[in-house]
């Protein structure tokens, strides 16, 4: 019997050298749900992403897709797990020399033998989902920031992934853009009958779509639990991230040396 967790991560610990960005994150992603996870810029987030789709592997635990070790995967079996995969990149990931069409052609062509007449069909389909049919003719850079999102995440659905990944989607978009993206994340995950994990900072907007939150923080899952479980808790850390507290456990300063010592200040001499 299929687990009812697409994915299962134990005990992973991942480091960039000597820098310790992951040291024994535990989490599950149920199939069918939204799970956000959210953390500050460096909280090793996208790292996170890289490891479930094997761009990375760890140096201790382990990360299950469909209950097999992604890292022991070899070449073929990676490769079939990615096409079960869809991404939306951080900053929309575009070929910019590629019409808005071509662009969510590209995977289709890439990974599928279809008749021209069928990506046509598919790609307009998608295009249509996220509320941009009339806009296929168009180059990247005549779309704006919102609409260029819009257009990678037709593309990350193109091949109906089991899993879609979206990394940092809120990011730099206007209240309508960033409304717009939010409700088709969730409106795409249930239509479609996806599971999907949004890696983010905003709070606010992940709380909106998701099921299930995680907080990373210090290398591990700090806090977790249901959007509702999250709005009402009492936990410092979490608190700090709900109500954009400028104090409180995340500290303001990196950690280093004591400031005068830095600046080289002498305590004054007696006398």
């Amino acid at each position: 019997m299929a687990s009812t967790d697409l994915i299962e991560i134990q005990g992973l610990a991942f480091a960039y050298g000597a820098n310790k960005v992951l040291n024994g994150v535990d989490l599950r992603v149920p199939r069918g749900s939204v799970v956000a996870i959210l953390g500050t810029s460096g909280s090793g987030k996208s790292t996170l992403l890289r490891l479930i789709g094997g761009q990375a592997r760890p140096a201790a635990g382990s990360v299950k897709f469909e209950g097999e070790v992604v890292h022991e995967m070899d070449d073929a079996a990676l490769y079939g797990m990615r096409r079960k995969m869809g991404m939306m990149f951080q900053k929309s990931g575009l070929f910019t020399d590629l019409s808005t069409f071509e662009n969510i052609a590209f995977p289709m062509r890439e990974r599928a033998r279809l008749p021209e007449a069928v990506i046509r069909d598919l790609v307009m389909m998608k295009l249509n989902a996220v509320g941009l049919r009339g806009a296929h003719r168009l180059m990247p850079n005549e779309l704006s920031g919102g609409m260029q999102r819009r257009v990678a995440l037709a593309r990350a659905i193109a091949l109906d992934p089991m899993l879609i990944m979206y990394d940092e989607p809120f990011a730099g978009l206007d209240p309508i853009s960033l409304n717009q993206i939010s409700n088709l994340i969730r409106t795409l995950n249930d239509a479609l009958g996806v599971t999907s994990i949004v890696v983010t900072y905003d709070v606010v907007e992940s709380l909106k779509v998701a099921d299930y939150v995680y907080f990373l923080s210090g290398g591990v899952v700090a806090a977790r639990g249901t959007v509702e479980e999250i709005r009402t808790t009492k936990d410092p850390f979490v608190r700090q991230f709900v109500d954009s507290l400028p104090d409180g456990p995340v500290a303001f300063h990196y950690p280093g040396r004591a400031y005068a010592a830095d600046l080289r200040l002498q305590p004054p001499k007696p006398g």
